[in-house]
């Protein structure tokens, strides 16, 4: 019995190692003609961040069918945001499914979706629903005490009309200075802006507060390397749905699934990216940048600041460029002598706050080999600090906002200045033909004193001011034509008036429309939100206003709301970011959406999301 048993033992090992190796090889070897991933549905597997960039989508794979009117429906929690659209042809086929968007992190989707399969000539309409997880939103903390989450602590809707209920908003904040940024800086030559490098992020957010999108910076974003560095900045959706922006010495392209589509480092005679990038209808790019190497009159060479625009085609080849401390005077200093210096742009340094620069100071820091980031005067430094430009297809003309100098200016294609929205201190016999006369509802012109407009305090006068360290100015194309230009700008307020108020508390923030007739060379202001708000909306730095013509409507994110100037008896600043963003039906002076955020850090800019235009091509 015994020698049987053993016998009987040795045969069945023999046996199971001769088959072992076919186990193996089932378990961890090639598939053959089947896939063998978990399928849920009646197509394929669910794929979740295809593309390792946009962590709240997923593909619902085809399975080898051939798919057609696809319809996808996120749906809602209790009482929240629905998302739906549909899905062309050619997306699925760019993504080898159905691709959702739009889903709540660290919860439980259910997601329905109907589409037409097509399978050896069978066709069927089905309808069916998947449960899929998404994780949480995960972002790298800064370290920082005042942090209390990422992207933001929490959110307050304050109002939502029924018309806007649908909408969904970009928001594009800045953490602000942590241990692993701004390690780096340029040389040969110096100067430029490599060291202005804080984490950022970008973020989608329904009108409840949800999250429902966000960009993967950890992959995206190499702080030990200077050519994949920087603040993320200049967010547009382009006319094909896809996101365009840049950061640092690179500008990218990606869609809303994580895509990319190019990721490209500067032409090599500029660098330092930031605040602006548009995309053109003929498929060309304009960036905001700086030159790598421009030799001054005095014989220096320095990398500039923020002050240089460039435009390449869809292939990133070099179009054209406006060089503006050759088209401009980089030496008007009237503006910066009223800066807050403790708020200039983003390198905000509180231990300043409240205190300017005298002429002589940007005279003496010009004899200096003191160039970079910082304001002054000439090439080398932050004199112009441009944070947008605006395409004006109606006469092929370019449209800067120059916080340092105050001004909104449009440039020709010929480099030459067609007309500037700003005080008319301290500009050249050159410019005083261009620059705009301001005159009321009735056509009287307004006489301006000082950087001060009769409607400065009192609108019974003239309801009329300039705007002041301001961001974006932009065409409102729709309205707009080669005789009229309608632009909105969101009018920061610092230096209001060219001084510093008495209080730092009296400071305010405006969005603004202004209605410019470029042949009589005259502004009218139409429409202004923000003044009555004071300084609880008031944003030192940052901002955006601009028109949206989906909802006949304009879009503003008062950014920086709620910080305030700085209190001196206590050392610190009057208050932490509160951003917030509102959007008002044309003419319109009440909110149709408000909400605002809580633990943000800086924000930056904000604008609504059009999740068909993404996938439906509408």
């Amino acid at each position: 019995m015994k020698m049987g048993t053993l016998l009987s033992s040795a045969l069945v090992a023999g046996m199971l190692i001769s088959v072992a190796p076919v186990n193996v090889m089932a378990l961890g070897g090639p598939s053959g003609p089947k896939i063998d991933y978990q399928v849920t549905g009646k197509i394929g597997q669910v794929e979740m961040d295809p593309y390792g960039y946009a962590p709240l989508t997923a593909v619902i794979r085809d399975g080898g069918y051939d798919l057609s009117d696809v319809h996808v429906k996120i749906v809602p929690k209790k009482g929240g945001q629905v998302i739906e659209y549909d899905v062309t042809d050619n997306k699925i086929k760019q993504n080898g499914g159905i691709p959702v968007f739009g889903l709540y992190a660290d919860y439980k989707n259910k997601i329905e979706v109907k589409y037409t399969r097509n399978f050896n000539g069978k066709i069927e309409k089905i309808k069916e629903a998947y449960t899929i997880y998404a994780p949480p939103v995960y972002q790298t903390g800064s370290g920082k005490r005042g942090q209390n989450g990422l992207p933001f602590a929490k959110v307050e809707v304050k109002k939502v009309d029924k018309e806007f209920s649908d909408r969904l908003y970009l928001v594009n904040n800045i953490q602000g200075k942590n241990a692993k940024s701004a390690q780096m800086i340029w040389n040969n030559p110096a100067g430029g802006a490599l060291e202005w490098n804080y984490p950022s992020n970008a973020f989608i957010v329904d009108t409840h507060g949800e999250v429902r999108w966000y960009i993967n910076t950890e992959e995206l974003i190499q702080y030990d390397n200077m050519f994949r560095t920087g603040i993320m900045m200049g967010f547009q959706q382009n006319n094909d749905g896809a996101l365009s922006w840049g950061f640092g010495q690179r500008y990218v392209k990606y869609d809303l699934m994580g895509r990319e589509i190019f990721d490209r480092q500067l032409p090599k005679s500029y660098n330092d990216f930031s605040h602006s990038m548009e995309s053109l209808d003929n498929g060309n790019f304009i960036l905001r940048v700086a030159s790598s190497n421009k030799k001054r009159p005095d014989g220096r060479n320095v990398r500039t600041v923020r002050d240089v625009i460039l435009e390449v085609d869809a292939q990133g080849n070099v179009v054209d460029d406006w060089k503006l401390y050759d088209i401009l005077d980089p030496y008007r200093s009237t503006v910066m002598t009223s800066l807050d210096q403790g708020a200039v742009c983003l390198n905000v340094d509180a231990s300043a706050s409240g205190h300017t620069m005298t002429k002589e100071d940007i005279a003496k820091m010009d004899k200096s080999d003191h160039f970079g980031d910082i304001v002054g005067s000439g090439p080398g430094r932050n004199w112009a600090h441009v944070n947008s430009v605006d395409y004006d297809k109606s006469d092929d003309s370019i449209i800067i906002s120059s916080r340092h100098q105050s001004a909104n200016i449009k440039i020709g294609r010929d480099k030459k200045v067609k007309w500037i929205l700003g005080a008319h201190e301290g500009w050249g016999k050159e410019y005083q033909d261009k620059l705009l006369t301001p005159i009321d509802a009735k056509g009287n012109k307004i006489v301006c004193e000082n950087g001060k407009c009769p409607g400065y305090l009192d609108e019974d006068k003239g309801g009329f001011d300039w705007t002041w360290t301001q961001h974006t100015a932009f065409v409102i194309d729709s309205k707009s034509n080669k005789d009229v230009t309608y632009l909105s700008v969101f009018d920061n307020g610092d230096g209001r008036g060219l001084e510093q108020p008495a209080i730092a508390s009296m400071k305010y923030s405006r969005a603004v429309i202004y209605k410019i007739d470029q042949k009589k060379m005259t502004v009218q202001q139409v429409w202004e939100y923000g003044k009555q708000r004071g300084n609880e909306w008031y944003s030192p730095i940052t901002s955006i206003t601009e028109y949206e013509k989906d909802k006949d409507s304009i879009m503003v994110y008062s950014a920086t709301a709620g910080m305030g100037g700085y209190d001196f008896k206590k050392g610190k600043p009057m208050g932490a970011p509160k951003p917030e963003i509102v959007e008002f039906k044309w003419g319109s002076t009440v909110p149709s959406v408000q909400m605002k955020f809580y633990g943000t850090g800086a924000g930056y800019q904000a604008m609504p999301i059009s999740v068909s235009k993404a996938f439906s091509g509408k």
